[in-house]
């Protein structure tokens, strides 16, 4: 698209030169008033097709892929949304969490594909794949106007229930700029988020990273999160409510994944491991957890030992640890320095290897 529009900016400015260059100045008699021609107005564009809540869902099920994300101990199913016809598929962090192998299902071929992640921003719960040998994919139309009103009608799209079977959840917008704290249907982990789209639709596990469209089939909207429960044994809530990243948002992280750009929230590539967890401490990152076999093991770091400068920078809470962690990548050394419990300091060099995105 881009090409075509330069060739014809420059066509438009030669034909104008042009016609400077080779016309002679008009010739106008002394005392004549000049006069001036005024030029038709450029059209207004035309107003936006609207269509049946059936034609809504027609258009925008070709441009999702089913996601199906295997962490070794449990399968999370989502849904994404396919950018690029080469297969950039946009979804939610918690979707790919954890995940040691992701699989995806086009809904616009039925072919199977290996994902890569190219990305992520945990606290935006948005995430960025690649499809292994995509090409000529269906895709998604991004709304252009991401001005939302309550009570304009939308449509979210998922892989409802994890079946491998597109479902729509029609509704409406019912409030902006929400703040919620999202759990995790898979190990319970919580997120907070905000500048939330509200709707009365009822969005469920597996939904994740869906569109939400709305009345023209143009994505407004990621699906994050909903008060819908998998579970038949527990009522259906009298009033559904789900939330979505707006777009623009999404699209805002997307870009800066694929210009490389890392930030405090944003990781580009491949995850690196350490093998802990931590919590606050007074002096530092306290260690919770060390998984056997990983980079921290090797380096004799314990449960109870403290975190205390991670690579030359001083670490003064786990979220200290958590932020270095982001612009590292698996091969990376770093120097640590740490309290053991019986409060002697040590230090070492550690080169992470690759992990899951978290």
């Amino acid at each position: 698209m881009t090409t075509p529009r330069v060739a014809t900016v420059l066509a438009v400015a030669t034909a104008v030169i042009g016609s400077l260059l080779l016309s002679a100045p008009p010739v106008r008699e002394p005392g004549t008033p000049a006069a001036t021609v005024a030029q038709p107005a450029a059209p207004p564009p035309p107003p936006p097709v609207v269509l049946t809540p059936e034609e809504v869902e027609a258009r925008a099920i070709p441009a999702i892929v089913t996601l199906v994300a295997d962490s070794g101990l449990v399968e999370t199913a989502g849904t994404g949304i396919v950018l690029t016809p080469d297969g950039v598929v946009l979804t939610n962090h918690h979707v790919i969490d954890g995940a040691l192998d992701i699989s995806a299902v086009s809904l616009g071929n039925g072919a199977e594909y290996v994902a890569d992640v190219l990305g992520y921003d945990s606290s935006r719960d948005v995430a960025v794949l690649r499809l292994q040998g995509a090409g000529d994919l269906p895709v998604a139309t991004l709304a252009k106007d991401t001005t939302i009103g309550i009570g304009d009608p939308v449509t979210a799209v998922g892989n409802a229930e994890g079946g491998g079977v597109p479902l729509a959840a029609r509704g409406f917008v019912t409030d902006v700029e929400q703040t919620i704290t999202a759990r995790s249907s898979t190990d319970g982990s919580r997120n907070r988020l905000n500048g939330l789209i509200q709707i009365d639709a009822a969005v469920r596990p597996g939904d994740s990273g869906g569109p939400l469209v709305d009345a023209t089939a143009a994505v407004i909207g990621v699906n994050t999160a909903g008060n819908a429960d998998s579970d038949p044994t527990k009522p259906a809530p009298i009033q559904p409510r789900s939330y979505a990243v707006p777009i623009d948002t999404a699209m805002t992280i997307v870009d800066q994944v694929r210009a490389g750009t890392t930030s405090a929230t944003v990781h580009i590539g491949d995850t690196p491991l350490l093998g802990i967890s931590v919590t606050d401490d007074d002096r530092g990152a306290e260690v919770l957890w060390v998984s056997i076999g990983t980079p921290a093991d090797d380096a004799g770091i314990e449960i109870g030992d403290v975190i205390t400068e991670f690579d030359g920078t001083p670490v003064r809470s786990s979220d200290d640890l958590s932020e270095r962690m982001i612009a590292r990548h698996p091969g990376d050394e770093v120097a640590v320095r740490w309290f053991d419990e019986s409060g002697q300091q040590r230090s070492t060099t550690i080169v992470l290897e690759k992990g899951p995105p978290r």
